[in-house]
């Protein structure tokens, strides 16, 4: 079992202005899926990108668009997001505070391409 604060875990910049935390993974000892917290400040976003796997988003804070090829929608506290696997993506922080979101994806070893 593993119990603890988010900010316990180490951040990593993915983007400037974008910070990610593996909060659950293998390292812990899950065996199917990660889960990780995103921040992305004011005017900033994740890079627009895509790979095989799906991902679920659930935002926790802020305010901001998703864009994918199928165009954008507003996300604010509460929405939660599908990401289908191969879908160009990204967040962006269209507020005045930090856009924070959980984003559950499969480990590597256990999904299939």
């Amino acid at each position: 079992m593993k119990v603890h604060n988010y900010l316990e875990t180490e951040a990593i910049q993915d983007a400037p202005g974008v910070l990610r935390r593996v909060v659950i993974g293998a390292d812990d000892g899950a065996p199917r899926f990660a889960m990780r917290v995103f921040e992305v400040t004011p005017g900033r976003s994740t890079p627009f990108h895509s790979h095989w796997w799906e991902h679920e988003v659930f935002v926790l804070s802020g305010e901001g668009i998703f864009k994918c090829n199928g165009g954008e929608s507003s996300i604010r506290e509460g929405t939660v997001v599908f990401v289908a696997p191969n879908e160009e993506h990204c967040f962006a922080n269209t507020g005045n505070d930090v856009l924070r979101f959980i984003c559950v994806i499969p480990l590597p070893n256990t999904a299939v391409p």
